[in-house]
């Protein structure tokens, strides 16, 4: 039975941990925000950040706000039989809409005239730059709930949806179907690249500069997953040589991306601050997770996206 639940802070990167915690009145367990110092006072945490001193505190189940858990050291917490949970399925549609989003702006040349704007410049793109994404390529590489999410919406404006799955079984509003191994032939025929695996030691450096070259000189590599599943100094390199068009880019090695960063003055890159999941909806989202789990506890089910 879970007792108290901790709405640990750093939960404050996404929304104020204080709107979670009134969302969760309705359950029968206590529930309040707590710093690091405080976690040692109950039994169960809602997360963004991971601390060595959760190991220590007594915690019986941790839920990551994220659907990323490769900041939790998970043999650890197995080792002190802390159940850990995260909140993947969740972000599908905002991430989704992210990159269309994204796409949409290379397609259209929203993100130029934004600039422009900033300077009070009224000009058109050159005539050959606008194009529409109907009938357009796009290979998402990860087919899971947020690649899914990418192709559904990618599928309803009219383009061309190809994939890569580690296990190439068919995907709703996807073409084809490609295993990992077919990576470099893929991503070779692509006018954007979508990245949304998990960070995992398969995936991290999963494109760099090869993978970069085999993909076309007027593609857009677009990152939601992690940043470091790119190698982002081959990534710089292929933009200035103009070997790639353009990035649209969510995630990076280092975050907050370095001032100093060459990305951040690149025109065809634009720069978002991991954000891709952001919605209003978000605590609601999260409420509803911890809610069910709380059921599941006391009814001794296995835990909803249980990952230890």
């Amino acid at each position: 039975m879970v007792r108290a639940i901790g709405i640990h802070d750093s939960v404050a990167a996404l929304f104020p941990p204080t709107v979670l915690a009134e969302r969760l009145t309705d359950i029968d367990a206590t529930t309040r925000v707590v710093g690091t110092d405080e976690v040692d006072d109950v039994d169960a945490l809602v997360t963004f950040e991971y601390d060595e001193a959760f190991l220590d505190a007594g915690l019986d189940w941790i839920h990551s706000v994220q659907a990323g858990i490769d900041r939790f050291p998970l043999d650890k917490l197995e080792a002190r039989g802390i159940s850990l949970t995260n909140s993947t399925g969740t972000h599908g549609d905002s991430v989704g809409e992210t990159v269309a989003g994204m796409m949409l702006s290379f397609a259209r040349r929203l993100h130029q005239y934004r600039s422009q704007q900033e300077r009070t410049k009224w000009a058109w793109a050159e005539w050959d730059a606008p194009f529409t994404l109907s009938g357009c390529s796009l290979c998402v590489v990860g087919l899971g709930t947020l690649g899914r999410g990418i192709a559904a919406r990618a599928d309803a404006l009219g383009m061309h949806v190809t994939g890569v799955k580690r296990t190439p079984t068919p995907v709703d509003h996807v073409e084809t179907v490609h295993p990992s191994s077919e990576l470099h032939e893929a991503i070779s025929d692509a006018k954007f690249v979508a990245l949304a695996v998990p960070l995992t030691d398969e995936t991290e450096g999963l494109i760099g500069a090869e993978e970069l070259a085999a993909m076309r000189d007027d593609a857009v590599l677009v990152n939601v997953a992690r940043g470091a599943v790119v190698d982002q100094p081959a990534l710089v390199d292929a933009l200035q040589t103009d070997s790639l068009a353009g990035a649209a880019l969510d995630v990076f090695e280092t975050e907050p991306l370095p001032e100093p960063s060459p990305l951040w003055e690149m025109d065809e890159v634009i720069v978002t601050p991991h954000a891709a999941a952001a919605t209003r909806d978000y605590p609601d989202r999260m409420a509803a997770l911890v809610r069910e789990n709380v059921r599941r506890i006391d009814a001794g089910e296995r835990l909803a996206n249980h990952v230890v």
